[in-house]
């Protein structure tokens, strides 16, 4: 009796082998440390025709080992036809740790030989079931099946489960809701490469500077060669250009169009009221005045008045002294920007002179470099933390919270994210809390970075994020030599054509976009937590068309990318040699003429620890990490729909004619500009 049943079930298997199909399942395990993955693992497949029994992926062999590709086969009683999800447990060892398991992409070959890719590029930390959707990006109206409909549902769930918003201070851009670095999903932090890398401390970077010694010695400069033997612990090519040429006034003018700052500089046409200026003072009697150079364009302005009444930082129990000037520029006949009046102080007053270049030598250094002191922290806090790292985590988080990974715009944007969230913790942790080394090293540390900041942020508007419209508004479109536009230019126009050769197969119409209810969260999500709601900023709340879209889109790429690196890059090249752009000054403001020297310089210059600290913290904002993913570059392929892959190889392309452009520029400039270089251009904030 029990041989004929033995026969019988076999009889039953055998045609059930016969009859069943067969999937094939390949899964990509990142590349990664730690991405490894010794757990058993099972698989649902889920087609529009029926579902698989969930099928273990196992092995003695450790299948799911980093950087593996392992092939499994997935039998089924009959076709499950167009397959639309998969379903991926870990299952919990008893003696095993739960270990985080990194899934890059799981494909699956059907029995008629389609291939069915899945782009996963997460970390699976637990042992729940996973939901993932086949890899063609889609927008919610378009979901038919309630499988993938709770693929959508569950995803947003889960990222607003683990990306929450905090206040940071009260009037600043909201930031993620981390308490530690551990706290920050794994998804968003650094892979080992990047934290070994960036796990230095201060002390690290002054002893990889050579400048432990002087780290700790609060006396002041006395002579300018002890602060070149400073400088030549490390020096840059650009950086020995800043250290010859740093008193020129041609070079003074340089800086507002190519140096870390470009974004305060404006054409001028007629003079503030607070900066009485007289023809008398800048031409000297000769034949020009300053109504007709500022007819002719001729006439620029940079004017720091964001700065006034801001409160200047004590360090190591001494004031020090930060001022809000108006500097005046005129572009000469061949085509240089010169200085030709400086104010240092934004309330006209007999103890508040206007320095000019016909005054003595070290009463127009010493103006200039008060300006160029201030230029530093406004450029810290305002073009560079608030304008590129805060509003880099505002689009992240939003962006994580609203969009689910088979949106078009998610598949688009995370390349631009990448390490934002970590970067950011960091900077908030080491730079600017209260025991932060900005905090402590630099003129507006504590409460006036913080008042700066406020102001700063409401300072901002959609167009001044939009390079074309700013370029505009501050009248740069035919100045010469203006390398930081011509380039900008350049790379927002590429990326404008990417991302409108991208969406536009996602977006035909104006109504699409209006009805996508996950774009509108995103949207309005980015204008209540990145600008607590100012009306005046104009930054959309919705957005209602296909162009409006390309153009916010655009904005945040470039922000993310080419602008980061126009203001991050280049920081060591132009504040490493400390004369030029000093972080801090000791001194108050000359009220009056013909009494600076060189003793007053130097006793105006920093101390020498803070100098150095200052040169350290500029060195490593300004290293890139072995593990930079370029603009450009996305290893991880999330989109595979035929248009935005082909899309990508035309952005790739168009990125190298670029390069070579700027390269070939590059050779005949005795100062080449490279920051917006794409070779160079990361894909995020990330450092």
């Amino acid at each position: 009796m029990s041989t004929s049943w033995s026969i019988q079930i076999t009889l039953v298997q055998l045609m059930q082998e016969k009859m069943s199909v067969v999937y094939e399942v390949t899964v990509y395990t990142g590349d990664v440390a730690h991405a490894s993955n010794f757990h058993n693992v099972y698989i649902t497949l889920v087609g529009i025709e029926g579902q698989s029994e969930s099928v273990e992926l196992t092995s003695w062999f450790p299948f799911f080992y980093k950087g593996s590709v392992a092939k499994f086969e997935v039998k089924c009683s009959k076709p499950l036809g167009e397959l639309l999800v998969i379903i991926l447990r870990k299952e919990h060892h008893i003696v095993l740790p739960n270990s985080p398991w990194f899934v890059a992409k799981v494909e699956v070959k059907s029995p008629m030989g389609d291939i069915y890719p899945f782009p996963i590029y997460k970390w699976i930390t637990d042992c729940e079931e996973h939901y993932f959707r086949e890899g063609s990006a889609v927008l919610l109206s378009q979901e038919k099946h309630p499988i993938t409909k709770l693929c959508w549902t569950k995803d947003i769930i889960e990222q607003q489960r683990l990306y929450n918003w905090a206040q940071y201070k009260p009037g600043l851009p909201h930031i993620m809701e981390a308490e530690t670095c551990s706290a920050l999903p794994l998804d968003v932090r650094f892979y080992f490469t990047k934290e070994l890398e960036m796990g230095y401390t201060a002390v690290k970077a002054l002893a990889e500077l050579k400048l432990v010694e002087w780290a700790q010695c609060k006396e002041k400069w006395t002579n300018i060669e002890d602060i070149q033997r400073l400088y030549s612990c490390h020096r840059t090519e650009i950086s020995d250009y800043v250290h010859d040429h740093w008193k020129e006034d041609s070079f003074f003018g340089y800086q507002f169009l190519n140096g870390i700052n470009p974004m305060v500089i404006r054409r001028c046409r007629a003079l503030p009221q607070n900066f009485p200026v007289t023809d008398e003072m800048v031409f000297n009697g000769n034949k020009q005045c300053l109504k007709d150079e500022m007819k002719k364009g001729n006439i620029f302005l940079c004017d720091y008045k964001i700065l006034d009444g801001v409160k200047a930082n004590i360090i190591n129990g001494k004031q020090q002294y930060l001022v809000a000037p108006l500097v005046l520029l005129q572009k000469t006949p061949d085509d240089k920007l010169m200085p030709i009046a400086i104010q240092l102080k934004q309330t006209p007053a007999e103890d508040n002179p206007i320095f000019l270049p016909t005054d003595s030598e070290w009463d127009w250094l010493l103006a200039k470099t008060f300006v160029r002191n201030s230029e530093f922290n406004l450029h810290e806090l305002s073009s560079h933390l608030l304008r590129t790292h805060l509003l880099a985590e505002v689009f992240t988080v939003a962006l994580l919270r609203h969009l689910p990974m088979m949106h078009p715009l998610y598949k688009l944007l995370m390349p631009h994210t990448r390490y934002t969230l970590m970067i950011n913790f960091l900077a908030q942790k080491l730079l600017i809390s209260d025991t932060g080394v900005f905090t402590r090293f630099a003129s507006s540390g504590g409460e006036g970075m913080l008042t700066i900041l406020r102001r700063a942020l409401s300072s901002v508007t959609y167009r001044s994020l939009c390079l074309p419209d700013d370029i505009s508004d501050r009248g740069l479109e035919d100045v010469p030599n203006f390398y930081y536009r011509d380039d900008g230019l350049e790379l927002w126009n590429i990326i404008y054509r990417f991302v409108e050769g991208t969406l536009s197969c996602y977006y035909k119409n104006d109504k699409m976009v209006q009805d996508d209810q996950a774009l509108q969260d995103w949207i309005n999500d980015i204008y209540s937590n990145g600008f607590t709601c100012e009306e005046k900023t104009d930054i959309p709340k919705r957005l209602n068309t296909v162009k409006e879209l390309l153009k916010f889109v655009t904005m945040v790429i470039f922000t993310c990318s080419a602008q980061h690196s126009a203001v991050n890059a280049g920081q060591y090249d132009f504040i490493g040699w400390m004369p030029n752009t000093p972080v801090s000054l000791e001194r108050p403001p000359p009220s009056r003429k013909g009494e600076a020297t060189e003793a007053t310089m130097l006793d105006t210059f920093p101390s020498i620890d803070v100098t150095v600290h200052g040169m350290a913290t500029v060195w490593l904002l300004s290293k890139q990490s072995s593990d930079s993913e370029f603009l450009g570059n996305y290893p991880e392929q999330r989109f595979t729909d035929d248009v935005p892959l082909e899309k990508i190889k035309t952005f790739k392309q168009q990125l190298k004619n670029l390069h070579l452009q700027i390269q070939e520029r590059n050779k005949h400039l005795e100062l080449p500009y490279t920051y917006l270089d794409p070779k160079v251009v990361e894909n995020s904030v990330s450092v």
